[in-house]
């Protein structure tokens, strides 16, 4: 394994990371939070020096990366801008102990949105404002971001794009992979300027525009308000981060297309269109509920609140209006059925993604199909294409692990004396990167209650989810470490 190259290109992350700590360190000058301030100078200067000695001492590492070294690096990656990105929360005395600073930190960055702080509004503006950065980081991919300056390293990053994709496969916009993750930044970028001035025109400081954009399009969750994006009353504000969670749970590489006039390509996309039909019933169906329970006066109100948490919920935001823990029964059934599934492929969502489910699905019908024509030759398509077997075996094996981390984390969870509501959707809500679930870590609660070895447990748990499973558990296995 090249530890030496691995090493220098975390170097080079920790440098960015480090570099995008001057903002809240900027806001905290601004307001005058002295203590605030030095707690993000001393990572700062700590990140630069050693990622500048790092970047040196190994500056004649051979400079090709395999595949077994893409999933390490990424690995070590997501680990090290969590611990460093949790060196002020702690130093500043906002999160007085380092194992709920990390938590947070890798929360934040895996975009799972879930949270351990109980007073938020009492927080310091640039901790608040860094919170919801590492989203804002961690929606696009990390090693996205760092893959776009391997130019400066001399190494391709196709490998690590690979490893760190959030969904089954990745497709080049162009051919080169520096010039595809320049192009997808720059998009998030586009997206995050256009729902900020929005949120401005709907009342929002920019300080509250910024920090919600930043948890919308990163599908994570983290808001600067006790009560979520339900702080608002305001419907522009609703139905504009509910737009923008649907648009964040979309492909990006659509986004491209579009922009490149390949329209057709676009509405004949089967996921996008099974990720949309998904939403929208979803959300009918709520409202119907809610109107006729009574939760709300019209059939308009009800259908506002709905479609912002089957969005939320969907697209693993984690964001909330209203406490749906008190919603009809069905209501609920309804959001803990879409807790499964995610967004789509090549979006910052979480979760299994639509496009493993609606190919399962069919993969299902067709073994029916199979036991009444015995002699028949049927085969899987998705979007007009042709599935192919090992993709199959794939996306089977991934829902197959995905399902026994799920049993496993619910195990772990309960061993706290949890009751299973709880568990399981502590599982889900961490494994999917959603953020709230049900029971004692519903909308309106948090995970501080969680023992230490729980939260760490769940630190990885979230970790693991983001990478899509496959990337971390590779790791534990006796084949990768051999040579």
């Amino acid at each position: 394994m090249n530890f030496a190259l691995i090493l220098r290109i975390v170097a080079v992350l920790l440098f960015l990371i480090a570099s995008f700590m001057l903002i809240p360190a900027g806001i905290a000058w601004y307001h005058g939070e002295t203590g605030p301030l030095l707690s993000f100078a001393v990572p700062i200067l700590g990140a630069f020096i050693l990622s500048s000695v790092l970047f040196f001492l190994l500056r004649k590492a051979e400079r090709e990366l395999r595949p077994r070294d893409g999933f390490m690096l990424v690995a070590l990656s997501w680990i090290s801008a969590a611990a460093l990105g949790a060196l002020p929360l702690r130093l500043s005395g906002t999160i007085p102990r380092y194992v709920d600073a990390f938590f947070e930190t890798m929360s934040g960055f895996t975009t799972t949105g879930a949270t351990i702080l109980t007073d938020i509004e009492a927080l310091p503006y640039s901790m608040l404002f860094w919170r919801s950065l590492t989203h804002w980081l961690g929606g696009m991919g990390i090693i996205v971001l760092t893959v776009a300056v391997f130019p400066l390293l001399g190494v391709g990053g196709l490998q690590l794009m690979k490893a760190e994709a959030p969904g089954p496969s990745v497709d080049k916009i162009t051919p080169k992979v520096t010039e595809t993750a320049k192009i997808l930044w720059l998009i998030y970028l586009g997206l995050t300027v256009l729902q900020t001035v929005l949120l401005l025109f709907g009342g929002l400081n920019l300080f509250e525009a910024l920090t919600h954009t930043f948890g919308t399009l990163a599908t994570g969750g983290f808001s600067p308000r006790a009560a979520s994006v339900g702080h608002y009353t305001s419907a522009y504000v609703h139905v504009v981060i509910t737009v923008f969670m649907i648009l964040a749970g979309t492909n990006f590489i659509l986004y491209y297309k579009a922009l490149t006039r390949q329209f057709t390509s676009v509405f004949r996309d089967a996921e996008l269109r099974s990720y949309l039909g998904i939403f929208a019933t979803a959300a009918l169906v709520m409202a119907v509920a809610l109107t006729r329970s009574g939760t709300y006066s019209s059939f308009g109100e009800s259908l506002r609140y709905a479609g912002f948490q089957a969005a939320s919920i969907l697209t693993t935001t984690g964001y909330a209006t209203a406490d749906f823990a008190l919603w009809p029964q069905i209501t609920q059934l309804l959001l803990f059925t879409l807790m499964f599934f995610g967004g789509c492929a090549g979006s910052t969502g979480g979760g299994i993604k639509i496009v493993r489910i609606v190919t399962l699905a069919k993969q299902g019908f067709h073994e029916m199909k199979y036991l009444l024509h015995p002699r028949g030759v049927f085969q899987v398509t998705f979007g007009g294409q042709t599935v192919r077997k090992n993709v199959l075996y794939a996306i089977s094996a991934f829902v197959f692990l995905y399902l026994i981390l799920l049993l496993t984390t619910s195990l772990v969870v309960a061993s706290g004396g949890f009751d299973i509501v709880t568990s399981f959707t502590t599982a889900l809500a961490t494994l999917g990167n959603i953020g709230p679930g049900f029971g004692r870590i519903g909308p309106v609660e948090n995970y501080a209650f969680f023992p230490d070895y729980i939260k760490w447990y769940l630190g990885f748990i979230m970790l693991t989810g983001r990478l899509e499973v496959f990337t971390i558990l590779v790791i534990f296995t006796p084949t990768f470490w051999r040579n």
